[in-house]
């Protein structure tokens, strides 16, 4: 992606019951004020930097058990 454009991550989950959805970037912190996770568990990166490259992870959760997914972002 270039600098200073949004980026769409989607993580596409199903289950019953419905899996508890979180996204974490391995190495540091989602970019504060700049990040937002919508109902369908996609992520949205607004004004992307280069610090925001990086792997990206989602985990679902359920009672049955975990599993995870990564994306691999490049500014």
């Amino acid at each position: 992606v270039v600098a200073g454009g949004t980026v769409e991550l989607s993580c596409g989950v199903q289950g019953d019951p419905t899996p508890q959805v979180q996204w974490h970037k391995e190495s540091g912190d989602l970019p504060w004020g700049r990040h937002e996770v919508d109902q369908e568990h996609t992520l949205h990166l607004y004004v992307v930097t280069p610090a925001d490259a990086g792997t990206y992870v989602c985990t679902a959760q359920s009672q049955l058990g975990t599993a995870a997914a990564t994306a691999h972002l490049h500014v």
